[in-house]
């Protein structure tokens, strides 16, 4: 994969950035607690938790706030 040697990040750690900033989100976890460092990894990041706080308010407008209606 292509690695930009000056800054230090790849594709793979973007999206990497990115899926664990969702998982934060989900978890109701704050914006603020972002563990990485440098901006667009930073930036990854936080695009990831801020679709997930819009994902969870799509579905709470929906009702479907039940974990269980999810799974079934």
């Amino acid at each position: 994969m292509a690695r930009d040697i000056k800054l230090g990040w790849d594709v793979d750690a973007l999206n990497k950035a990115y899926r664990q900033g969702y998982m934060a989100g989900s978890m109701g976890m704050d914006k603020t607690r972002c563990p990485y460092r440098g901006d667009v990894v930073i930036a990854a990041w936080e695009a990831g938790w801020d679709d997930a706080g819009e994902v969870a308010q799509v579905r709470k407008q929906q009702g479907d706030d039940d974990l269980f209606a999810r799974i079934a």
